[in-house]
């Protein structure tokens, strides 16, 4: 598959999309997430693939799908990689970054490396006078900041981002001087979800400040090597050399897979503890169930699940059957059940950024896998 010349113009369009997304640190800077290669962990194929309707061939067609791998109890159970990806290949998150820089900020604060309680602008201090002058930390993992997005501020965030072309003044746009312009009053932090994908860059920022590291350290010594990646990731950058932390990480879907086993197990690998359980239950049951409720998203969501939380970039679906899960546009997700001990990632080019249809199918795919595991 050639790239038919896909550009930062057109790279997030079909039929450009399908070459593009993965092969992001083609069209834009990118940082290197090293993994270990010497302690890959192992992703055994199961004895007996389950016979699931995921792997027929009308929904990977419906859903676009670029790679899935699905596990049960740490064994690989199906797995199909189409569209010009294969198991090496490193394919965009989109906004399910969202979720790994989640358990990022988690590992940080129980080290005691960051206080997520915090205002952004004791890391951040070029915040000061901006809409996110009173915002914590907690306010921006948990999408409930104050600070509003009119077309302008939208625009200004779009160029500093790298992943349009820039116009007329724009030619130095970077998400560090778009953080410390948004000048204005700020809003009424920690009222109801309001998804503002610009809250996870600054919080990526943040991180950076609290710990003198880069985001692609940061998630290589904490994540990346300690869980066993089979390969390096990487996390587009501005043009100033500043992560993309909202939506910029690429990886391939086994080792996505990995980190959502890695959850499954506690948070454990071997004699490691990488994830803290307690951050894992934290993203089952902390976040504020009012606040999704009388938020943005609570309508459209209501044919996937009712009872939905929102927290440190994952969701969780407290009905049965119970689910956390990471999503991106076009098509990018990463379901964890904790009881059935089922995971699956899944990359995908859908031709809008938002596919209802395709959308409510994967979600009734991974509900039919989870009924196959445990059909009561």
């Amino acid at each position: 598959m050639t790239s038919l010349q896909a550009t930062l113009q057109n790279w997030q369009s079909a039929p450009h999309s399908r070459w593009a997304f993965h092969h992001v640190d083609k069209l834009m800077p990118t940082g290197t997430i090293d993994n270990d290669p010497v302690r890959i962990a192992p992703l055994p194929a199961a004895a007996r693939p389950l016979g699931m309707a995921v792997g027929r061939e009308a929904f990977l067609k419906a859903t676009a799908t670029d790679a899935i791998v699905v596990l049960n109890d740490g064994e690989v159970v199906f797995e199909s990689y189409r569209r010009g990806n294969d198991a090496r290949t490193p394919h965009i998150l989109m906004s399910a970054s969202k979720a790994v820089i989640g358990l990022l900020a988690g590992v940080l604060q129980h080290e005691g490396a960051v206080d997520l309680e915090a205002p952004v602008q004791r890391y951040v201090p070029e915040v000061e006078g901006t809409v996110y002058q009173s915002a914590t930390l907690r306010h921006l993992l948990d999408m409930r900041s104050g600070a509003v997005f009119d077309a302008e501020r939208q625009r200004a965030y779009d160029a500093a981002t790298h992943w349009v072309p820039t116009g007329p003044g724009e030619a130095d746009a970077n998400l560090k001087s778009f953080f410390a312009g948004a000048r204005g009053p700020d809003g009424r932090h920690g009222g109801p979800f309001r998804y503002v994908s610009a809250n996870t860059d600054l919080l990526g920022w943040a991180l950076e400040r609290a710990t003198g590291e880069s985001v692609a350290t940061l998630l290589s010594t904490r994540l990346w090597q300690p869980m066993g990646a089979e390969r390096p990731a990487r996390i587009t950058l501005d043009r100033q050399g500043q992560a993309r932390a909202t939506g910029g990480l690429c990886t391939t879907a086994r080792d996505l897979a990995r980190l959502g086993q890695l959850m499954l197990d506690d948070g454990r690998r071997g004699d490691l503890q990488v994830l803290p359980p307690a951050l894992i239950d934290e993203l089952q049951t902390g976040g504020d169930p009012e606040a999704w409720r009388t938020g943005q998203w609570a309508a459209a969501f209501a044919p996937i699940a009712k009872n939905i939380r929102y927290r440190n970039g994952w969701y969780s679906v407290a009905d049965e059957p119970s689910v956390l899960f990471a999503m991106g546009i076009h098509g990018q997700n990463l379901f964890v059940d904790r009881r059935r001990r089922l995971v699956m990632a899944k990359f995908s080019s859908w031709k809008q950024p938002i596919d209802n249809l395709s959308l409510w199918l994967t979600h009734k795919a991974f509900a039919r896998l989870q009924r196959s595991v445990d059909p009561s």
